[in-house]
């Protein structure tokens, strides 16, 4: 393993919108996420580890029944294709 992978990155910061204001019972189905309104929508928030976490809030917002609006990755770098080679500093 490189050096560069075994320094730890912080997880992506990723947007959520959806339809409508979520209340209490289906806020809690996002614990890792912060909620904020936003006009007649709700920004779901916060750092998700790797793209099966990021899967898993969409799956959730499906067997929910609530309308996914869009998804947005706010910080970090996309992750390098497989095989891709590391720039060396």
């Amino acid at each position: 393993m490189s050096a560069s992978r075994d320094r730890a990155e912080p997880s992506p910061i990723y947007e959520v919108r959806v339809k409508g204001h979520l209340g209490p019972r289906l806020l809690a189905a996002f614990p890792a996420l912060q909620a904020e309104r936003d006009g007649s929508e709700t920004l779901l928030k916060g750092p998700l580890e790797d793209q099966a976490a990021l899967h898993g809030v969409l799956v959730q917002i499906e067997r929910l029944g609530i309308e996914l609006l869009g998804v947005r990755r706010l910080t970090g770098s996309p992750e390098k294709p497989p095989g891709a080679a590391e720039a060396s500093p």
